[in-house]
């Protein structure tokens, strides 16, 4: 794994580690209304939080929103996109968007290379599952797993993701299982339904806004749907 960092146009690389697997099970709660609660307890302090980033497009309303609160590192961590080309494209995507909005002097940024092999693993037996099933937790427990694993050894006071600002993802499972990996290494995970609000009309505006790329599809294969379809991200 090797680490960007923003500052100064120096570049660091750094490499790293390994992942845990847990279960969870289901409560109804008001995600946003938890956001606010947390940040209301901050004061004006601003704590230091590592966001899990899906892509760009979720990221910029998500980044918006936290750097408010925040000292935010962004970790991009999919091995689940592909083909690689894909993966690179989308990177790209999400660099370009920190340096549009200005935020290459505060947002520094994780990065993992493609590792799709790790992901094929993971989910191997869940490959016909229904997109939205079984194999999009094991999705979101993987990299929430690498998330909070990062933020502990680098002593992160919170972990979060971008992927509740998708009106495609269900916000209660992402908790859950970040509460939940969030306690095994000690670290905070900071609640969020970001598509609450119009957060998720939010990123479509300043996806145009920032001249984006928009991918019609979630990352792995086994979503990709036929060419022409309506941009997700």
């Amino acid at each position: 794994m090797f680490i960007v960092i923003f500052c100064r146009g120096f570049v660091k690389t750094i490499y790293i580690f390994g992942f845990v697997c847990y279960h969870v099970q289901a409560m109804e709660f008001n995600y946003q209304k938890q956001l606010d609660k947390e940040i209301e307890k901050l004061k004006g302090k601003r704590p230091t939080l590592l966001l899990h980033s899906c892509c760009g497009p979720c990221s910029s309303y998500v980044l918006e929103y936290l750097t408010r609160y925040f000292e935010v590192s962004l970790f991009w961590y999919n091995p689940n996109i592909y083909p690689q080309e894909e993966f690179n494209k989308r990177f790209q995507n999400q660099i370009k968007l920190i340096e549009e909005m200005g935020l290459a002097g505060d947002v520094q940024v994780l990065a993992s290379p493609w590792k799709h092999d790790e992901y094929l693993k993971r989910v191997k037996g869940l490959e016909n599952e229904p997109e939205g099933g079984d194999r999009c937790t094991e999705c979101f427990r993987m990299r929430l797993n690498a998330t909070a694993q990062m933020a502990q050894k680098y002593k992160f006071d919170w972990f979060c993701t971008t992927l509740t600002v998708s009106p495609h993802k269900d916000a209660q499972r992402i908790n859950q299982l970040g509460e939940e990996i969030g306690r095994a290494y000690g670290v905070n995970f900071l609640p969020s339904d970001f598509k609450k609000r119009e957060g998720y009309k939010r990123s479509t505006e300043l996806s145009r806004q920032y001249g984006l790329y928009r991918q019609n599809y979630c990352g792995c294969e086994f979503s990709k749907p036929d060419d022409g379809d309506e941009p997700i991200g």
